[in-house]
C-alpha cells in the first residue's frame, strides 16, 4: 500500500513540476506548482516528518503561492504582451544544454547510490517528529540557528530601512 502510494505521488509530483515549466499561462503554472507542493507533502509524511509537511503546506503552498498569485496579478500579463515576447533560437538552445548537463549531473550522482531496506528492528518512528527536531536543532545546531536567526533580523531591519520615506527624501 504505501509502495504504491508513493509512486503515485512520485508520478503526480513529477507530471505537476514538468506542467510549472510547460504552462503557457502564469496563474496555471501557479497553480500546478501548489499541487507540486501538496504532493511533496505527501512524501514528507510517508517519511514520518509531519511538521516538515505541516511547514510546507502552510509556508509554501499557503504564504509563498499567495504572493507569486499576487505578483503575477500585478503584473497584467495580456495576450498582446504575450505575442510580443520572442525566445531566441541561442537561449533556447543554451537552455537544452543546461538542463542535459543538469541531467547528465543527476544521473552521475544517483550511479553509486542503493536503495537500502526496512529494517523492523532499528526503525525508530519518532525520527522526524517535532520534540526531536527541537531536540537536534538547540543542541547540535546551536550556533548556525542562532546565526540565521540574527541574519533574519538584520534583513528585517534593513527592509524597514530601505521602505521608511523621510521628509524631503528624493523619490527615484
Amino acid at each position: 500500500m504505501t509502495e504504491s502510494l508513493f509512486f503515485f505521488l512520485a508520478s503526480l509530483t513529477l507530471l505537476c513540476a514538468l506542467m510549472v515549466v510547460i504552462s503557457k499561462n502564469p496563474v496555471h503554472s501557479v497553480l500546478f506548482l501548489i499541487i507540486t507542493f501538496f504532493t511533496i507533502s505527501g512524501h514528507y509524511i510517508l517519511l514520518n516528518a509531519q511538521f516538515l509537511a505541516a511547514v510546507n503546506i502552510i509556508v509554501y503552498a499557503g504564504a509563498i503561492m499567495v504572493l507569486f498569485l499576487f505578483v503575477i496579478m500585478f503584473l497584467n500579463m495580456s495576450k498582446d504582451s504575450e505575442k510580443s515576447v520572442k525566445t531566441s533560437t541561442l537561449s533556447k538552445f543554451a537552455g537544452t544544454i543546461a538542463g542535459g548537463l543538469l541531467f547528465v549531473i543527476l544521473i552521475a550522482a544517483l550511479k553509486d547510490t542503493s536503495v537500502m531496506g526496512y529494517d523492523a528492528a532499528v526503525y525508530d518512528s519518532q525520527v522526524g517528529m517535532v520534540e526531536n527536531l527541537g531536540f537536534v536543532l538547540y543542541t547540535q545546531y546551536l550556533l548556525p540557528f542562532e546565526l540565521a536567526s540574527v541574519l533574519f533580523l538584520v534583513a528585517m531591519v534593513g527592509a524597514v530601512m530601505l521602505g521608511k520615506k523621510e521628509k524631503g527624501e528624493a523619490h527615484f
